[in-house]
């Protein structure tokens, strides 16, 4: 299943993403998290020293390198030039298992924490004024497109923040959407912009409010959030502690239960390939139109495989 993390700047998407992860870890199920926001912060989270360096390379430091390799032998991609962060996998395809033997997995993953980390790399001066950082976050859509995920397996990605992670269609690759939500107004003006955005894709979300220090402040989630709230963090100083780089005991029981609370929610939650698929096309050719027919000198309405049905029947066909 796959999972992401949003909210507004400071809401604690990352410190979410990292304790859901490491519960996920911890119980031993799969599990790959992602670092999919401008501020490059999970492995941090996840207890990397502040002094350390992730030393594994960046999701974008070898795009081109990881388009060669999804592509296969798929003949409506003739070279890593004429293949965009969108196209969708088709027959011929590599298609990926989580934690399989590839070389995305084998050269991309460090554990830290326990968890096994992906980064899409950061935002440096060779950027500036010439990309966007959704420019890096293309390798990330394409595994997410490329990969069959069972159940039981997690992949948990932390977003960008603001509504900036609906500018691609990266929003539509997710099993359950946890819009981290502070009891303010400025985080429920952001919930609303989310809420909104995904119902028109019928893209499932659910509130995990958080940095709640008191009835008042459950009392204004509850009245502005209503029946999207699943649950909710208070302030925690376990995680205070981890973040002034010290040792606390564990988790407060109420946050640990939240951290259930959510892995249930996600559980329930049907893969649904066929939504995943039609979502998978519609942005590509939505991108294609807009600027990568363009940008590449390729009609790539072309690479779609109107006889291609992603899921592990894919999978089963492609080994």
């Amino acid at each position: 299943m796959r999972v992401a993390f949003v909210g507004k700047g400071g809401s604690g998407k990352t410190t979410l993403s990292a304790l859901f992860s490491c519960h996920l870890a911890r119980s031993g199920a799969p599990v790959v998290a992602i670092d999919g926001d401008i501020n490059q912060h999970l492995a941090y989270a996840l207890g990397l020293d502040e002094d350390e360096s992730f030393a594994a390379p960046p999701l974008s430091a070898r795009t081109g390198e990881i388009k060669d390799h999804l592509r296969g032998t798929n003949p409506r991609i003739p070279s890593r030039e004429a293949m965009v962060k969108t196209t969708p996998p088709g027959r011929g395809s590599r298609l990926l298992r989580l934690l399989g033997d590839d070389e995305i997995h084998a050269h991309h993953i460090q554990e830290v924490g326990g968890v096994s980390l992906m980064v899409t790399g950061a935002f440096d001066e060779s950027d500036l004024g010439v990309a966007c950082y959704h420019s890096k976050l293309g390798a990330v859509e394409l595994y997410l497109n490329h990969l069959v995920d069972e159940p039981g397996e997690y992949v948990v990605v932390d977003m960008t923040a603001g509504a900036d992670a609906f500018a691609s269609g990266l929003f539509t690759r997710f099993d359950m959407t946890f819009l981290v939500v502070e009891p303010t107004r400025k985080s429920v003006s952001v919930y609303r912009q989310y809420r909104d955005h995904a119902a028109e894709f019928g893209v499932p979300i659910a509130v995990v409010g958080n940095k709640v220090t008191g009835e008042d402040d459950l009392l204004f989630l509850k009245e502005h959030v209503g029946d999207d709230l699943l649950a909710h963090c208070e302030q925690s100083p376990f995680v205070r502690a981890q973040e002034q780089g010290r040792v606390h005991g564990d988790l407060e029981p109420h946050n640990a239960h939240t951290l259930n609370l959510l892995r249930e929610a996600v559980d329930a939650r049907p893969k649904d390939w066929a939504a995943f698929q039609r979502h998978t096309v519609e942005f590509h050719l939505r991108n294609a139109a807009a600027w990568a027919n363009d940008a590449t000198g390729h009609d790539l309405a072309t690479q779609v495989d109107p006889d291609f049905q992603h899921g592990p029947a894919a999978l089963a066909a492609h080994a």
